[in-house]
This record gives structure tokens, sequence and C-alpha cells, in this order.
């Protein structure tokens, strides 16, 4: 089975074309399974849209979730089109989040941290003037955060956990011990993390998580699943028969895929 479970798409403001052109691009790709999951208003704010170009608007919901489950009719017997969405994760905020998705008939629901320490993991003046130690502290909060995500219960797939990495390479140079207290952690509660393959497109190359990681993630049993964080329709599926390849050296037997929010497993 050849599926991507992380596209996005024009409505989060930063992504190309519409909905209706990931899912032509996964029929083009051989794909038997394109799951949707723009990036999901920030609830929490008061305003209809507190981050234009980074997310959706919270009056753009609805009709999100409509247009998606209208193309999973219409391409039925094509491809198997999944309802999901990429929510971050906020520590004061995740059971509204939850009180919000539960409302509606989501296959899947991506958690992703992208901020940590009030700053998106993306933005490249958290790295200035750092220390060696100033980064631990960060990394180890962020993982805090990742194990907290997972621990929440509100998301089906953790999103691109080493994603901090983007724009600053040396983060993975960074050793501390809570990563793999991390990993341990969610193979005790049976966590699926994605196998992203956008780290191209950052300063860091390469996907989230990088091998080390992925050959922890195997050791305490976490699941895997794959999704390239498509923000226009080309990158649909990219490298996903490397990823599958991958994943078969290190160790992984399965994938793990869901549907109404319940989890299954298929061959790698």
């Amino acid at each position: 089975m050849k599926f991507d479970y992380h596209t996005h798409h024009e409505r989060c403001g930063h992504a190309q074309d519409t909905i209706e052109d990931y899912i032509q691009a996964a029929i083009k790709n051989d794909l038997q399974m394109i799951g949707i999951s723009d990036h999901s208003p920030f609830f929490a704010s008061e305003k209809d849209m507190a981050m234009p170009g980074i997310a959706m608007a919270k009056s753009e919901f609805s009709s999100y979730v409509e247009e998606v489950l209208k193309l999973k009719e219409k391409y039925r017997g094509k491809i198997e089109v999944l309802l999901g969405v990429e929510s971050d994760f906020f520590r004061d905020h995740h059971p509204l989040y939850k009180s919000i998705y539960d409302q509606y008939p989501f296959d899947y629901i991506i958690g992703s941290v992208h901020f940590s320490n009030e700053s998106n993991i993306f933005d490249k003046r958290r790295w200035e003037n750092v220390t060696e130690e100033d980064v631990r502290k960060q990394k180890e909060h962020y993982y805090k955060l990742i194990v907290e995500s997972a621990e929440s219960g509100v998301f089906d797939i953790l999103g691109h956990i080493d994603a901090m990495k983007g724009f600053y390479p040396d983060f993975t140079n960074v050793h501390t011990p809570e990563v793999e207290k991390a990993l341990k952690r969610l193979g005790e509660v049976e966590a699926t993390i994605e196998i992203n393959t956008s780290g191209k497109n950052k300063d860091c190359g390469g996907w989230y998580p990088a091998n080390d990681m992925l050959e922890m993630a195997c050791h305490y049993g976490v699941g895997v699943t794959f999704g390239s964080d498509a923000h226009w329709p080309t990158r649909v599926g990219d490298e996903f028969e490397e990823v599958r390849d991958t994943l078969k050296e290190i160790g992984f037997k399965k994938w793990t895929v869901f549907r109404e929010r319940k989890k299954a497993f298929v061959e790698l």
C-alpha cells in the first residue's frame, strides 16, 4: 500500500492549490490512500484568524471538513480520501481542541509541536547567540512537550518529532538522554510517529526524524506512518519508497494506518 497522511492546501495560507489538486496528484502518483491534514485554526484565540499565513481561520474549519467529505465521496473507487487535520499542541488548550475535534468525523489527527518556550520552532532568531547548554535546555523542553502531546490522548499521529532542527542543523549534534527517554515513553503509550520527508526543504535536509531516532523508535516499539507534509501537489508521496526501504533496513515490519480514528497495521 502506498499512502500519504500529511498534506496541506491553500486554506492555511502558506501552501499552494486546492484539496482536489492534491487528490489528483496522489492518483497520478499511484497512491491508494491520501490524507488531507491542513493546519487547524488557533481555537484558543479570540481572533478568527490568529496567525494569517500559518493556519486557517476558525470560520473556515467546518467548510474544510465539508469539502474533504464531498471529495471523499467523489473519488470513492479511485482513491481512498481520509479526513485529517494537523493540530498544534498547547499544554493549556488541548482539552478545548479535543472538544472541537470530537464534533467531526475525522479519520485521524496529527499532533505537532510547533511552539516551544512561546516561540515557533522554525523561528531562526531563537538560535542567535545560543550556547550548547542553551540548545540542550531547549531540546529537553521540546521533547517533554512531545511526550505530553502523546499522553494527552488527543492525537493519532505525532508530527515531525525532530523538526526543531529545521533551521538549526546542529540541534541534532547536541545530545541529551531526554530524547531516548521520550522515545521510550512513546513506545509505552503505543504512539505512532510519522516519517516526514519535508526536511529536505529546510536547512537540515533529510527526514524527520533522523535515522538514529528511528532506530530508537523501532527498539521501543513506536509505530510509524508516512507523511510528505506536502505544501504543493507535486510533493505528494515524495520519497515514500525510500522511506519504506529504510524502515525495513532498520527493522520495522509494519506501517500504522488510521480510519475513523481506529488504528490498523499493514505490511511495509
